[in-house]
């Protein structure tokens, strides 16, 4: 790891904060897709079934 002498409390943090909302987004992306997901199923099914 490299010397970032007293920035290196910043400099950390930083990236901690950086990966958590990247994470964060990637659950709230998928969890979203799911659910988008269901509702078209639902809807494609209601569709189906009265054509």
């Amino acid at each position: 790891m490299p010397d970032l002498g007293k920035y290196a409390e910043t400099v950390l943090s930083a990236y901690v904060a950086s990966i958590a909302l990247l994470v964060l987004l990637v659950v709230i992306s998928v969890v979203r897709g799911r659910r988008v997901r269901a509702e078209m199923d639902k809807v494609e099914k209601r569709v189906m079934g009265n054509g």
